[in-house]
Parts: structure tokens; C-alpha cells; sequence
């Protein structure tokens, strides 16, 4: 079941659910995130059975960010978000990304994961995308989870990029 606009404004001034949160983000059952930092891959990187080997990143300085057509980057919310331990949540592109030729790459936010989110996004149109600091990117839906579960406890707890 998601969450509508008063139980999660209930968990953000109780539970403090999102921070940096601005009142007019708030949908009718969702959050729309803004973009805060940008982040370029530099080299490759490995997904093996035993172990992972991420590129190097390097924070891009902005204020509007053009993406060529085929560029990803990492970008990372300007909230930070606390998950109790009963809700999961899900990240959904706003609409204008796709309408742009442009897509948001996301996952699961896990129970119990605390920090900024982070993103990909790649232009797979013919011509630039631009992009401002602090637009809205994506919209978080917030889910509630029936039964027993485990808090998040990863590498990337705390909002780390890479």
C-alpha cells in the first residue's frame, strides 16, 4: 500500500522521513526529489560473484549541467532520506525526463537506509539535455512492509556515491 500526502508529511515532522524537505515537493502520494550533486564515472568497473570494482567519480560544479546525448553521470538528491524500519520505498522518473529523451536509473530504497539517494541518467536523445541544481528529477513513493524484515546495512548506508 503507498503512503498518501498526510501519513508521509505525518513521518516527516515525527520521524523526520525526509530532510531538506519542502512542503511544495509533496504529491498526492509521493515526494518529487530535486537534484543536488552531479557526479561524472571515470574508468571501468566490475560486478563479480566475490567482490565489486566501481569507477572513480568526480563531482561535476553546476548550476545548469548540459548532457549530451549518450553522457551518464550520477546524480544524488538534495534530501536526505531516514527509512523506518517498516517502509520501503521505490524511485519513479517525473515525467519530463522521458519526454526529453532522457532516463532516470534507480532502486530499491531498503528499510532502515539513511543519506542522500543517487541516481544514473543518460540522455538518449539527439541533442543536449540540460538540467538545473535543485529541479525536481524523480518522485519517492513510500510502501509499507508486511511482516518481519531486516534494516539495510550496505555500502552505500549514509548517502555514498561509489
Amino acid at each position: 500500500m503507498l503512503l498518501g500526502r498526510k501519513k508521509i508529511l505525518e513521518l516527516v515532522e515525527g520521524k523526520k522521513l525526509i530532510e531538506d524537505f519542502d512542503k511544495e515537493c509533496l504529491e498526492s502520494c509521493g515526494y518529487d526529489l530535486r537534484l543536488g550533486r552531479i557526479h561524472g564515472i571515470r574508468g571501468g568497473a566490475c560486478l563479480g560473484v566475490d567482490y565489486r570494482d566501481l569507477p572513480k567519480i568526480k563531482e561535476e560544479r553546476f548550476q545548469e549541467y548540459a548532457l549530451n546525448p549518450g553522457e551518464y553521470i550520477l546524480t544524488e538528491t538534495l534530501e536526505k532520506i531516514n527509512m523506518p524500519s517498516d517502509l520501503a520505498a521505490r524511485i519513479l522518473p517525473r515525467s519530463t525526463l522521458f519526454r526529453s529523451g532522457a532516463a532516470l536509473q534507480t532502486a530499491l530504497v531498503d528499510p532502515g537506509y539513511r543519506g542522500t539517494l543517487t541516481m544514473g541518467l543518460v540522455n538518449h536523445g539527439r541533442a543536449e539535455f540540460r538540467i538545473q541544481k535543485n529541479s525536481r528529477i524523480a518522485q519517492i513513493v513510500f510502501e509499507k512492509i508486511e511482516g518481519k524484515t531486516k534494516k539495510y546495512n550496505g555500502r552505500y548506508q549514509g548517502g555514498r556515491v561509489v
